[in-house]
């Protein structure tokens, strides 16, 4: 099969194009011929040594793909070859053929591009998990998605906009506050020229928001406490401002307010699975009747891996890119 594959780590031009042996499934997993895999910000940290597979997860770049079933391990039951699926992986989607673990497939249904679908798995099981499983956000409810174009604030806006929560999304620039407002949110802030804080509590009549998705981090912790409802809660699924804050615990109390940081490629894989099960019952009806939908900023070839991680170091992505091989 062909893999994108580095020696060592470094800049994007480590990555290489490359013939590896096909890998075949063990009992419980698939072999899914790759019709495309999506880019990650965790690639990028995979790539420069900062963020290393898990044990037994392949070397290979790539946390989600889509693609056909080829091939069934043993005790697979409830899939077939040929199937369209899309899949979560803990490594192994930058290539033509990749290994997955049954219990993390999901059906790409009718209707919905076979390729455009790799955008799914990842953002899906991440923003459910966190917004749903945790943070529990229900309708009527609001909701602060920070990076609202990003992969998965992109993702979030219009899973939450399906539930019926309210929606206030921060972005920067001009073009990415156009494409928060496409996505449907609410109310979209300028995070480069506006105070988040008083747009959003203004918005609420002082009320504030009942659950913050966060991909800032320390930076944004303090404002993210004072912009958040009583009994309110943050989740926290990035840290791109560092990793150290001071944590004001007389406001957290005062609020009642929780807390919480994941991360979703170490789980075990019952966690994973469970994960996969949730959003197959509580997001994937969605999916099926189009209101949420893969956001896909571009498609390259996998040979261009190299400017794909450039792409997105760069900020300019509008939801995700994809590569094909």
């Amino acid at each position: 099969m062909q893999a994108i594959t580095f020696d060592a780590p470094g800049d994007e031009h480590v990555l290489t194009l490359s013939e590896l042996p096909d890998p075949t499934p063990a009992a419980g997993e698939v072999l899914v011929e790759v019709a495309a895999a999506g880019v990650n910000n965790a690639d990028l940290q995979q790539r420069q040594g900062n963020y290393p597979p898990p044990p037994g997860a392949s070397d290979v770049l790539g946390l989600e793909v889509s693609g056909t079933i080829r091939a069934l391990g043993a005790d697979v039951t409830g899939w077939a070859v040929g199937d369209r699926v899309c899949a979560l992986l803990a490594g192994g989607g930058y290539a033509s053929l990749a290994v997955v673990p049954a219990s993390q497939l999901l059906p790409v249904p009718d209707g919905l591009d076979l390729v455009q679908a790799a955008a799914l798995p990842e953002a899906a099981c991440t923003v459910y998990s966190n917004l749903g499983m945790i943070a529990g956000l229900r309708p009527g409810q609001t909701l602060l998605v920070h990076g609202g174009t990003g992969g998965m604030g992109s993702h979030a806006v219009l899973w939450a906009k399906a539930l019926g929560a309210r929606v206030i999304a921060t972005s920067g620039g001009e073009r990415k506050v156009a494409a928060s407002r496409e996505l449907g949110a609410d109310l979209v802030i300028d995070h480069r020229t506006e105070d988040f804080v008083a747009r959003a509590k203004e918005f609420t009549d002082g009320v504030g928001v009942d659950v913050v998705l966060d991909v800032v981090g320390p930076d944004y912790l303090e404002r993210n406490l004072d912009v958040l409802a009583s009994n309110g809660h943050i989740t926290v699924i990035a840290a791109g401002s560092g990793s150290e804050a001071t944590l004001p615990f007389g406001v957290l109390m005062r609020k009642r307010a929780t807390i919480s940081g994941t991360t979703l490629r170490a789980r075990p894989l019952a966690e994973k699975s469970a994960i996969v099960e949730a959003v197959r019952a509580e997001v994937w009806p969605f999916v099926v009747d189009g209101r949420v939908r893969p956001v896909v900023d571009a498609v390259l070839p996998l040979a261009e891996a190299a400017e794909a991680h450039r792409r997105i170091a760069s900020g300019d992505v509008i939801g995700k890119l994809l590569l094909t091989p």
